[in-house]
């Protein structure tokens, strides 16, 4: 055994290693160097969701039940397959909003009410208390073991109000220096991923030591395991004996649901996936990471738990503690010191975390709006961090005395579990409202009311009577003898073990009123505002429902009462020039809508966002919207919308455009360029190279004036100023032309062009010239694109009742499946830059709008195995008047002239 200085000593030691941590951290990023911003370090934070009861509980529940503590892991597996759907919605939400704990999403969500985020608060309180206990009792557990030891009040010492306190200190200097609660807490962070990797080398390094030190490898161990059938039975899926009772699919399933609600929905994951992101980029990171954390950390469980009942046999030790009995009894102290650092860091990260989360939520919406209703002082922010300092001890001193109410008779996986299912409560608020509009603030007020009753009733309720802290009749025969409300068999339900029983009538009850009151009552004004900002996804600018007047100095005022005065004009003063910047002008304009939606955003931050509604509604005078207001905001906000991204995409276009047309012009020029200052500087050049450089230069030129064209056509056709002439036109002729036309390019290139026409074809009324410039264009495309020498273009002409069809096929590469619908994009050149034939990119939209506005389609054939092949049709008369242009979808071409 170890001795209880050292074990305190290297403890205390631990601790200080953890400040350190946390101090660099908090270095570092004041000179912009985070350590944070980095995927890795925000998987490992994540890995807070693995506290005492994975070092401790999960070894327990696989001695007694199996493999049936899989499913607490694998529904966070499952969970974050959908994180980047889910996650990245709430942290977007939470970075626009300032949104800061799960109450305040909640309470924003439903119209910023702070009823509903004080609900949720309380639910949080009760929740979570008993998980604070657990880690408190399990290194309480822990240090009795090592030490041989215990340290309770009978002796003089309480070792879990000792940690409590020493929890409290490190939570205060790290997690509540700052009134604003949006802020990054770097250093605490930092801690939390330092402290994953130290428990999970912990436990990996016990799972080792016990597989290869106490057994002579795996296939030693299970098999020592399965010729007990006792053992034997714990790795069975089926529940066919006393240990195997704990793997019923049903189980499965209610503890795998449990374990997703959790990972998405308690406090201090809410803290570290949400509120402490730095960018959600690292969220794709953790989506494959984090579940291989848990995997490994895991790893060990069943074969440590295989171990000690074997080596101890079973019912002669606690299974809960056979991660330090199994080193212990091999005279491994080092690594059983090791290991109960490895429960240290465990407990610690979670402990942290969750007081953080939980002080944040009481003050935000619990104690602000009592102490606003009570006092005119004007620095709130000093009282504010003050009160979470004072939560955050409270609620240590809270899991501290369940610990001693009636933690000491259950397992940690018991408690564990409990709190668990509290915050599964959360779920049909929280993820309706992040898709459903029809989600109404008194839907989900009774959803929790009741799915909370039921749990407390159920679950909690029972968990204290099981530990002698209440009269427990009322389980055996109902409060007042109605057996129908019996805990542990409501209505008459009976046969489901207390936790699935306690979770099917929770969230059923839960569900069903949040969407039936929902249904049945609509969304207020507000509400549906609310609901359009988080339904929809976030966009950079998000409409502002909004209305009404107010004073600038009000608001400066207000933002000052929290933030200070120094930090509001610098917040006034950064917004005024980023509205400016917006405008165009040097002044940001009157105080409007926009104003009260910053001050309101950045109070959101240091109050929560149902206080920061209540007191900006306190300075200004504001316009109450009804639906139809929102209904008129919402359609100019998808209106606005699609503006933005239409500008967006021309504002790409463009500049894809001038990238285009900067390159082919700077070609010809500086050929241009260069062969004029060499016959300047030579005026001895012989004759020949001069006549030589002189037609370079005129086809330079021509090149220059044909890309000038093109660009100036385009504009005339869109801009309808475009001059049409229609007459009477012989397609075969026209189509002869261009094939003389463009003889020599195909000469040049080594291929073959040919001519599939009828012998003779009755007249085309259409614009001679343009049919003719469509093409060249076509013509030109093809030439560019097949092999040199061996290339083959063939051009048809087919005639019928209705018009002509015109085709021309080539032995070329082809057009890539994902970019066939996407080749007559305006202003793009396909393919990669160094590879691409000369061109502008702007043949083919060019020639798709002549064929159009002929009264024609062009299109791109089918793939047909080699090449690509280009078709058009044209009416045998069509008006090429003046028609409005659709804009054509697309992105980037492959085969564009």
């Amino acid at each position: 055994m170890l001795s209880i200085p050292l074990v305190l000593a290297v403890s205390a030691a631990y601790l200080l290693l953890l400040f350190m941590v946390a101090r660099h951290a908090e270095r570092r990023a004041r000179v912009g160097r985070s350590l944070i911003d980095n995927p890795w370090v925000y998987t490992l934070s994540i890995g807070v969701y693995c506290t005492a009861w994975t070092y401790f509980g999960s070894v327990g529940r696989a001695a007694s039940a199996g493999l049936a503590f899989l499913p607490i892991y694998l529904g966070p597996t499952l969970a974050m397959v959908l994180a980047w759907l889910v996650v990245r919605r709430m942290i977007r939400l939470s970075r626009q909003y300032r949104i800061t704990s799960i109450a305040d999403l909640v309470a924003s969500r439903y119209g910023k009410s702070r009823l509903l985020g004080g609900l949720v608060t309380l639910i949080t309180v009760v929740g979570i208390v008993p998980y604070i206990a657990l880690q408190l009792k399990a290194v309480g557990s822990a240090f009795a073991l090592v030490t041989a030891t215990p340290l309770t009040p009978s002796t003089g010492l309480d070792g879990s109000l000792v940690l409590a306190l020493v929890l409290a200190a490190f939570t205060i200097v790290f997690g509540a220096r700052h009134v604003d609660a949006s802020e990054r807490r770097e250093g605490m962070v930092a801690a939390i991923a330092f402290e994953s990797v130290v428990k999970l080398l912990a436990f990996l390094a016990v799972g080792v030591s016990v597989t290869w030190g106490l057994f002579a490898g795996p296939a030693d161990l299970f098999g020592q395991a399965l010729a007990v059938p006792e053992l034997a039975a714990l790795l069975s899926l089926r529940p066919d004996g006393e240990h195997a009772r704990g793997t019923d699919a049903l189980q499965w399933a209610t503890l795998t649901l449990l374990a997703m609600l959790s990972v998405l929905l308690l406090p201090r994951q809410f803290q570290v996936m949400v509120v402490e992101n730095v960018d959600e980029r690292h969220l794709r990171r953790a989506s494959w990471a984090f579940p291989l954390y848990l995997l490994l950390i895991n790893l060990f469980v069943l074969p440590i738990a295989l171990g000690g009942l074997l080596h101890f046999g079973p019912g002669a030790a606690n299974p809960e503690t056979f991660v330090l009995a199994l080193p212990l009894s091999q005279g491994q102290e080092m690594l059983a010191l090791l290991v109960f650092l490895g429960g240290l860091s465990a407990a610690t990260g979670m402990v942290v975390v969750e007081t953080i989360a939980v002080a944040t939520m009481v003050s935000h919406d619990l104690v602000l709006p009592w102490l606003l209703r009570r006092t005119r002082q004007d620095d709130l922010g000093r009282v504010l961090l003050r009160v979470r300092r004072v939560t955050i001890v409270v609620v240590l001193l809270m899991g501290h005395a369940y610990h001693h109410l009636a933690g000491e008779g259950q397992a940690l996986v018991n408690i564990g579990l409990i709190s668990f299912a509290a915050v599964a409560q959360f779920a049909p608020a929280v993820l309706g409202g992040l898709y459903w509009r029809g989600g109404t603030r008194l839907g989900a007020l009774a959803g929790l009311v009741l799915g909370f009753a039921t749990w407390f009733w159920t679950l909690m309720l029972p968990s204290i009577a099981r530990s002698g802290g209440l009269d427990d009749r009322f389980l055996h025969e109902g409060p007042a003898g109605l057996a129908l409300l019996r805990p542990e068999a409501l209505l008459g339900l009976q046969g489901l073990d207390p936790l699935t029983h306690s979770l099917f009538w929770s969230l059923l009850l839960n569900a069903t009123a949040y969407g039936v009151l929902s249904l049945w009552r609509g969304p207020s004004a507000r509400e549906a505002s609310q609901a359009l900002l988080f339904v929809t996804p976030p966009q950079r600018e998000m409409p502002v429902f909004w209305r009404g007047r107010v004073s600038p100095q009000a608001l400066r005022q207000l933002l000052a009462r929290f933030v200070g005065a120094d930090r509001a004009d610098a917040l006034f003063a950064a917004q005024a020039r980023v509205l400016a910047a917006q405008a165009g002008t040097a002044s940001p304009g009157e105080i409007d809508a926009r104003w009260v939606q910053f001050v309101e955003t950045q109070l959101a931050g240091a109050i929560g966002s149902a206080s920061a509604r209540a007191m900006v509604a306190g300075v200004v005078e504001e316009e109450p919207l009804d639906h139809d207001d929102v209904r008129r905001l919402q359609q100019e906000a998808l209106q606005l919308r699609q503006a933005n991204e239409q500008l967006r995409s021309l504002d790409r276009l463009k500049d894809d455009f001038m990238s285009s047309v900067t390159h082919e012009l700077r070609t010809p020029l500086t050929s241009i360029r260069a062969l004029s200052e060499m016959m300047r500087d030579d005026p001895d050049m012989a004759v020949a190279d001069r006549q030589r450089f002189l037609g370079i230069v005129v086809a330079e030129t021509e090149r220059l004036s044909r890309l000038v064209g093109q660009v100036l056509d385009l504009a005339r056709i869109e801009s309808g100023h475009a001059q049409w002439h229609a007459t009477e036109v012989d397609p075969r002729a026209l189509i002869e032309q261009a094939a003389q036309a463009t003889a020599e390019l195909f000469r040049e290139r080594g291929a073959r062009l040919t001519l599939e026409l009828p012998a003779q074809v009755r007249p085309l009324r259409t614009d001679a010239d343009r049919l003719m410039q469509v093409l060249m264009n076509l013509l030109g495309n093809a030439v560019k694109f097949v092999p040199s020498p061996g290339g083959q273009v063939r051009l048809s002409l087919l005639a019928d009742a209705a018009g002509v069809t015109v085709r021309v096929q080539d032995n070329g590469p082809g057009v890539p499946r994902e970019q066939r619908e996407l080749i007559f994009e305006r202003f793009r050149q396909g393919d990669q830059a160094g590879s691409r034939p000369q061109g502008t990119g702007l043949g083919l939209p060019i020639s798709r709008q002549i064929i159009e506005r002929l009264g024609g389609r062009l299109w791109l054939e089918p793939d047909a195995g080699q090449g690509a092949c280009f078709a058009f049709t044209l009416a045998w008369a069509a008006d090429p008047g003046p028609k409005s242009q659709a804009q054509e979808p697309g992105t980037r071409a492959r085969r564009q002239p």
